[in-house]
């Protein structure tokens, strides 16, 4: 799988004040990881601590927060994981699926794409 990296603009849970952080798109990753630094600044809370499985297996446990994220001008509202000093900023597939966007791994691009609603039974009429 190809990775690539994607700028993103972090607001405060109000949409006010936003911050460009760079991002590594990773479709292996549930939610969007910042530095516990800029959130704090933001003035994002933690909510909850999830449970999180890493890529080498080891699981782990980190703060969740909701705030909003700007992505190919888009503004969604998203759970970020507050990251540990020297763990990458990570675009996950929580966000992008807020946001519409599908990811073009051969073309290193966001693309939009639509959103899915497939009701089992629904009548045509």
């Amino acid at each position: 799988m190809s990775t690539f990296r994607h700028k993103i603009h972090v607001g405060d849970p109000t949409g006010e004040r936003f911050e460009e952080v760079e991002t590594l798109v990773d479709t292996g990753a549930t939610f969007t990881t910042l530095p516990a630094s800029v959130l704090r600044r933001l003035n994002v809370q933690p909510v909850r601590t999830v449970r999180l499985r890493m890529a080498d297996g080891r699981v782990t446990e980190r703060p969740l927060g909701e705030t909003k994220v700007r992505v190919q001008g888009q503004t969604v509202t998203t759970l970020v994981v507050f990251a540990e000093n020297g763990m990458p900023s990570l675009l996950g597939v929580y966000t992008l699926e807020a946001a519409l966007l599908a990811v073009d791994p051969a073309g290193q691009r966001l693309i939009p794409t639509e959103g899915l609603l497939m009701l089992a039974g629904e009548s045509r009429s």
